[in-house]
């Protein structure tokens, strides 16, 4: 679009520059590049006299001046204002004096399919987005250009200088697309690029009023945060714990897309929901006095830079620090850190942590692959893969669901136990393996509410029940509600009138229940293949006895009873 001479206006006196013509949601608005205004200026000043609104002429002084076709300086007093310059692009306009009333505005060239793109300045989401009036601002097709306008990035009498040292983040988080942002380093004069495309994302196809309805997702601690996702008995740290709920790993995806899509309110870890990216540095620290730090607030560094603490490790005087950078640079060894009365020192140089959007990760539609430091406390499967804050990549381990199916409500009992493989009964039937483990050590209080056993096989349900062989040859039903290393914490249970003595056999009772319903089931933590005896008992029902084998491996299975009449 060339510059349309009746939307600009020029005062001889005040030198300003204005555009005129319609807004950009009116009948309609204009736009000029950056050349064409500086050729329109010039002509302007060769002309015998001045012309309606513009008040230029051979007798005023040259107006501005061109580097090259995208970098124009207005020399004097001439200027643009801010609404000026949303009618401009393809260049950089520098007006002002040098250290005095110098202002700025850089080129910006966003290359991608979206028309609507946001930007992050100085620390903060720009709140008027009319560079995506009308679909996008000045787009390209033919070159893949989507929006082309100008933002201001120095303004020494508001702001003393360069606006954050000329850094500007671009982001794309429309609802149903995939996510992107890029970052411009400091912007230079002319054309500066942002890379911002967006696709259909196929684990985002909910409407936001569906995600939105959905109950039991969370963030439970927005902190540093132990978590033992590998199921190995021991924790990981993390900067959150996502729950999900009864939902699916892929409804907690899109959620977290919902809660920092574009248009969003609320916050996350004390920012703004738009501009929360998620750990941008790891900061080492020492010489800590006044206090603790506070995770999800601000800190300030002796460089004038200023971060938003997403989790903290503290270790006394010493800790460590994960933070999304807002404003300045990254501070250096031994610079200081303040949060009002507490500070410390920069220890070592701090550790660039690459930015992905969306901040939980990639969704597979089954799994979640998740970004740095993101913890997910609902239980996962092998197929989902997290990194923890020390940059180790954890995998959950199988949670595998085993159940009994065909049974009659409340009639009759259903058991899975070991089977050794080999053991068989008369009929060929396999029988229970019962020594399983053995007890270490003496059962005989009167309210014991521990077992101590040799060992403890794979594939034992975090919680369950357990048979043990009493001296009396009778077995005694015990109830677990978890176990560590080789002792599980039971139910309290008597013993006084007869003993378990140390070495007598006890087996994991995977199911030995009446049924409470069609079928019963239980999960375990995969570890390697075990076998099972399978027994469906329902005299009541005059059916013969349901007995078979089956293994224990690293895909869900059903049973399903064969109900043969005994009447």
């Amino acid at each position: 679009m060339s510059l349309v001479t009746t939307d600009w206006a020029i005062d001889r006196v005040t030198r300003n520059i204005r555009y005129i013509g319609d807004d950009h949601g009116g009948v309609s608005p204009s736009y000029a590049s950056g050349i064409e205004l500086h050729r329109w200026l010039g002509d302007l000043s060769d002309d015998s006299a001045s012309i309606l609104d513009d008040q230029l002429d051979r007798t005023d002084p040259v107006a501005s001046k061109r580097s090259t076709d995208f970098i124009i300086r207005l020399k004097g007093d001439y200027n643009v204002d801010d609404n000026a310059i949303e009618h401009l692009y393809d260049c950089s306009i520098t007006q002002g004096v040098v250290g005095v009333n110098q202002v700025i505005y850089d080129g910006i060239t966003v290359f991608g399919n979206s028309s609507n793109i946001q930007l992050i300045q100085n620390g903060a989401h720009l709140p008027d987005d009319w560079w995506n009036s009308n679909n996008g601002l000045n787009p390209d097709a033919s070159k893949g250009i989507s929006h082309r306008f100008l933002i201001k990035v120095h303004d020494f009498i508001s702001n003393g200088g360069d606006i954050d040292r000329r850094y500007i983040i671009g982001t794309v988080r429309n609802w149903n697309k995939t996510w992107k942002e890029f970052t411009i380093a400091g912007t230079e004069r002319g054309k500066n690029t942002l890379a911002l495309d967006e696709q259909p994302d196929l684990n985002n196809t909910n409407t936001t009023g569906v995600i939105s309805a959905l109950i039991g997702m969370s963030n439970q601690n927005e902190g540093y945060v132990g978590i033992d996702a590998d199921g190995n008995a021991s924790n990981e740290f993390y900067y959150s714990s996502w729950t999900k709920g009864a939902n699916s790993t892929n409804d907690l995806y899109e959620y977290t897309k919902y809660v920092a899509r574009e248009g969003a309110g609320g916050s996350l870890y004390g920012l703004p929901s738009a501009v929360f990216r998620g750990i941008t540095h790891e900061i080492n620290y020492d010489a800590e006095a006044g206090g603790l730090f506070s995770e999800a607030s601000s800190i300030a560094f002796g460089n004038g830079s200023v971060a938003q603490i997403l989790a903290l490790k503290d270790d006394g005087s010493s800790g460590t620090l994960w933070v999304q950078l807002l404003t300045g640079s990254i501070p250096a060894d031994n610079d200081t850190i303040t949060q009002g009365g507490v500070t410390a020192l920069v220890s070592g140089s701090p550790a660039d942590v690459p930015v992905q959007a969306p901040f939980i990760g990639s969704s597979t539609g089954s799994a979640i692959i998740g970004n740095f430091g993101i913890g997910i406390s609902s239980v996962l499967t092998t197929s989902d893969q997290l990194t923890d804050l020390t940059g180790a990549t954890v995998s959950p381990p199988d949670i595998i669901g085993f159940t009994v199916a065909n049974l009659v409500d409340t009639q009759g009992s259903v058991t899975v136990y070991p089977w050794d493989g080999v053991a068989v009964d008369g009929e060929g039937n396999p029988v229970e393996q019962r020594d399983q483990m053995s007890v270490d050590g003496v059962l005989s209080g009167v309210s014991e509410t521990s077992v101590v056993v040799a060992n403890i096989p794979d594939n034992t349900p975090d919680s369950g029940s357990l048979r043990v062989v009493l001296n009396s040859g009778k077995t005694k039903h015990l109830f677990y509600s978890g176990y560590s290393g080789n002792e599980f914490t039971i139910i309290s249970a008597d013993f006084s009138s007869d003993n378990a003595g140390n070495g007598n056999d006890i087996w994991v009772a995977y199911l030995d229940t009446v049924p409470g319903d069609v079928s019963e089931s239980f999960t375990y933590t995969y570890g390697s293949d075990s076998k099972v005896v399978v027994s469906v008992r329902d005299p009541i029902g005059l059916i013969e006895p349901f007995i078979t084998s089956a293994t224990l491996g690293n895909i869900t299975q059903t049973i399903n009873t064969i109900r043969s009449s005994d009447a």
